[in-house]
């Protein structure tokens, strides 16, 4: 299992190492980060956990460091804290994706409760992310003309129809009918419906 990181990214070793402080009495697993570039160097889609990053940075800054997290993970939550704020600024980053965008000074109470939001949402995102992975799998095992005979059942086509429309025998609808919903580990029509619904089938 991938262990949950705080990426710290700043280019004030003071200021890394005080929110380090902070996030570790609280048992948050910290790793500091002088400049974008270091941080980019390592980055990779499914890490666990979040980004809080400085604004003014040399090199690449906050912003631009922002977006190039977004390119490789969109969801991947970034708190941006700055003490240069401003309205357009705030506004771009939040457009942009941005999980908070936090002032300094700030309340290390209310940057400790950003940073935990945004850990359990990445986290539910993941959850949902293989949820769904799971669903298109167990679709993906149907045969063409089982996926057929879903797609009519899911018109509540009859299955007399169903065989006609297909050109088989009603016998071999019922096979194919019973196959599918093994396939799919449902017992009934209503399981069935909701699952293609989860699936985006229906």
């Amino acid at each position: 299992m991938i262990k949950t990181s705080v990426y710290i990214v700043d280019d004030d070793q003071q200021v890394r190492e005080s929110l380090a402080w902070l996030l570790e009495s609280v048992q948050l697993t910290t790793q500091l980060f002088a400049n974008g570039h270091e941080f980019l160097e390592q980055f990779t889609p499914g890490l666990s956990g979040c980004v809080v990053l400085d604004v003014r940075m040399p090199g690449i800054n906050g912003m631009d460091l922002h977006k190039s997290i977004k390119e490789i993970d969109e969801h991947f939550p970034v708190i941006i804290v700055t003490g240069h704020a401003d309205v357009p600024m705030a506004l771009r980053a939040m457009k942009e994706g941005a999980f908070d965008f936090i002032e300094k000074p700030y309340n290390d109470q209310h940057l400790l409760e950003r940073i935990q939001a945004a850990i359990h949402h990445y986290d539910d995102i993941q959850k949902q992310h293989e949820k769904d992975q799971e669903l298109s799998t167990l679709f993906n095992q149907l045969s063409k003309r089982e996926q057929q005979v879903l797609t009519e059942i899911l018109k509540s086509v009859p299955n007399k129809r169903i065989a006609e429309n297909l050109c088989i025998s009603i016998k071999t609808v019922e096979v194919h009918r019973a196959n599918l919903m093994s396939k799919l580990r449902v017992k009934t029509i209503t399981e069935l419906v909701r699952l293609a619904i989860k699936a985006d089938k229906a």
